[in-house]
């Protein structure tokens, strides 16, 4: 047996619908500077302020949608976690959240004690952001650094464009996309636009308007989230043979008073309804597994939010989950992750 371990990580999820359970989750979630990029006095303040009303409704929320097993997100991770046992053979899939349990710190210095020094680090983000991609990378360097732990890491890249991916998108789509329907909406999650212009490169691409991001240069592409996920779209559309109108991108999931970036999926659904379409297909690219945003903020408040207005049937297309070809598509992405310096 080698000695090569694969630490998958995904978001997280509260340990149980209880009210101090979800405070608990939602105060790592929303303290980490990555999330809410304030100064820590102020953030603290605001997450205060949060905590005060939010988690008997994320609860509420999270009960909704929660399976007998436990929370959908961390039931689908570790089922893809068994799955990925069969694709990567050079060691043990371990599963690690960003937030909750199984945590990152528990995983690393569980693997370092079984004596596996190269570890490649799988953030399961198809698009980069600092509030998901780089918080889990410092999150593993901050324990390694704490921990004095001996590994060496390869870390998954941002795979939007990635071949594989797209193909097992397409694969697992397919099925929903050949049944009757009048339009597909891709909605992606959302980020304050202040997360897109700090990372910009050229100081200037980010401060235009959404089509900026359908040419972005290299040096754009490689840290703008919006840019990355019009891309994934676009080329799952050329991949599936969708004409203009047949399909359009949204972003979700907004908290707080800051400019997101849009169109916000909750007014692309309105449009929607309002322009005659009556079934609508939701996509959600960038999620690998069904979660509180695609359960409950799609297929349950989206769902009745596209009624309202008019229309007469919303279809959730499932994520990837753990299905066979995705499994097989994250061990090939793996496997060409680099070293990190």
């Amino acid at each position: 047996m080698t000695d090569h371990a694969l630490l998958l990580v995904n978001l997280g999820s509260p340990a149980s619908t209880s009210v101090a359970d979800v405070r608990r989750y939602l105060n790592q979630f929303l303290m980490d500077p990555y999330v809410i990029d304030l100064p820590w006095p102020v953030r603290r303040l605001l997450v205060s302020l949060i905590l005060i009303k939010r988690p008997e409704q994320s609860a509420h929320a999270y009960a909704s949608i929660w399976w007998e097993e436990g929370s959908p997100l961390v039931v689908l991770s570790r089922r893809l976690q068994q799955a990925m046992t069969v694709q990567w053979t050079q060691g043990p899939v371990e599963l690690a959240m960003r937030y909750g349990e199984p945590s990152i710190e528990s995983a690393l210095v569980r693997l370092a004690s079984q004596g596996h020094k190269k570890i490649t680090l799988a953030p399961l983000y198809p698009q980069f952001a600092d509030s998901t991609v780089t918080t889990v990378v410092e999150e593993a360097k901050r324990v390694v650094r704490e921990k004095k732990l001996n590994v060496q890491f390869s870390i998954l890249q941002p795979f939007y464009d990635q071949p594989e991916y797209l193909d097992a998108l397409v694969t697992s789509a397919k099925p929903y996309l050949m049944q009757d329907h009048d339009h597909l909406l891709l909605s992606f999650h959302g980020l304050p636009e202040r997360h897109l212009t700090k990372l910009d490169p050229t100081g200037f691409h980010c401060f235009k308007d959404a089509d900026c991001c359908k040419n972005a240069p290299p040096e754009v592409m490689a840290t703008c989230y919006r840019a990355q996920c019009i891309r994934t779209a676009e080329q799952f559309a050329q991949r599936m043979g969708l004409k203009e109108g047949q399909w359009s991108v949204s972003f979700q999931s907004r908290l707080g008073r800051a400019k997101w970036i849009e169109p916000y999926t909750e007014a692309r659904l309105d449009e929607l309804a309002k322009s005659g379409v009556k079934k609508v297909l939701v996509m959600c690219p960038a999620f690998v597994a069904d979660c509180i945003e695609t359960l409950e903020e799609i297929g349950d408040r989206g769902r009745e939010q596209f009624r309202a207005a008019g229309g007469e049937e919303l279809v959730l297309v499932p994520c990837l989950n753990d299905e066979s070809q995705w499994a097989k598509a994250l061990s090939t992405l793996c496997e060409r992750a680099p070293i990190a310096l």
